[in-house]
């Protein structure tokens, strides 16, 4: 494997940092995004070196063990676990989330081409959705091979699952802004866990460390399209559509938060892990609901500023969970 520029973590610190608005400054962002993916890309095969020794996927291996501040490590029923049972229920655990990764960044790539397709000649839009599509797709090569060298089979999607993973392909084209909300209820809660993992002080295996952060990296770019383009066209949308969006992206942030930190029900039947251990890490575990709040705060807040939070939809951010300010409370007055 040729030496290859792999970003330190403060390069990962923030997204990309823009503050101009309007169309015109959307299109110039749009354009140095473009730029970006040509000059700081990765291949998921010529930039890993997967058959170095010290990339050996071991399930026994301790790393793989998962930290008390996790919320499944950190319950009694896990930590009485043989270390050996603890290391391969955190690999499961990780394989999960990239084969969930690898599945997200299909409906995205079949998304993004749909989008491209209704956009006008010289859009920098087509460029930037094809660059994106480029770098999703060694995403997925980077996430299928991990799990591939686990040993482990991990199932997709179930019918339900791939039914709803058309329809939100199809939203590319039908409605973009809808769309794009649940790009960023996919890639903002991921984001938010990979960075933090980043940051711990801790014994990190090399191969997990290099997936994570050329994910990172490139993820920096398509979050900061998602959020600049809802900025740019929710505001002139028609009030029916604003209104589907008003209703619908509480939703969709509740069901994608679950689907991306929570372990799947495949994972909770083969460790046979009891419906009172899941409870006590996920479903009734305030520190859990409050990290998915953190994890979705950027996105919330952006909604937030577009008018997209009303008195009317905010019990459906109570019910999921998502709301951190007092019940019944606005963070921005409505217009």
């Amino acid at each position: 494997m040729t030496d290859i520029y792999m970003p330190d973590q403060g390069e990962m610190a923030t997204e990309l940092d823009t503050s101009s608005s309007g169309t015109e400054a959307f299109h110039k962002l749009v354009e140095r995004l473009s730029r970006q993916s040509v000059d700081k890309h990765f291949d998921a095969y010529g930039d890993i070196d997967w058959d170095a020794p010290e990339m050996l996927i071991d399930p026994g291996d301790p790393r793989w063990v998962l930290s008390d501040m996790d919320p499944l490590g950190g319950t009694d029923w896990y930590r009485a676990l043989h270390p050996g049972t603890q290391a391969r229920i955190g690999l499961y655990r990780i394989a999960s989330m990239m084969k969930v990764g690898a599945i997200f960044e299909s409906v995205l790539k079949r998304g993004l081409i749909e989008f491209a397709q209704t956009l006008p000649d010289r859009s920098p839009e087509f460029r930037y959705a094809y660059h994106e599509m480029i770098e999703e797709a060694q995403h997925s090569l980077m996430f299928q091979e991990f799990v591939n060298r686990t040993g482990f089979d991990i199932p997709g999607l179930n019918t339900p699952e791939r039914l709803g993973s058309r329809v939100i392909v199809q939203f590319g084209h039908l409605f973009p802004e809808l769309f794009f909300v649940f790009v960023l209820g996919g890639e903002d809660p991921i984001d938010f866990v990979q960075r933090r993992e980043l940051a711990k002080d801790r014994d990190k295996h090399p191969l997990l460390e290099r997936i994570v952060r050329i994910h990172v990296t490139e993820e920096a770019r398509h979050l900061s399209f998602a959020r600049h383009f809802l900025e740019d066209r929710v505001p002139k949308l028609p009030r029916h559509r604003r209104e589907i969006l008003t209703f619908a992206a509480p939703v969709i942030l509740g069901v994608m938060a679950r689907l991306m930190l929570q372990p799947s029900s495949d994972m909770i039947h083969r460790f046979q892990i009891p419906d009172g251990v899941v409870r006590e890490a996920y479903t009734d575990n305030p520190e859990h609901r409050a990290e998915t709040r953190k994890s979705l705060r950027k996105v919330r807040e952006l909604l937030d500023g577009l008018g997209l939070v009303t008195p009317a939809s905010l019990p459906l951010w109570e019910h999921f969970r998502l709301w951190e300010h007092p019940p019944g409370q606005i963070q921005t007055p409505q217009t």
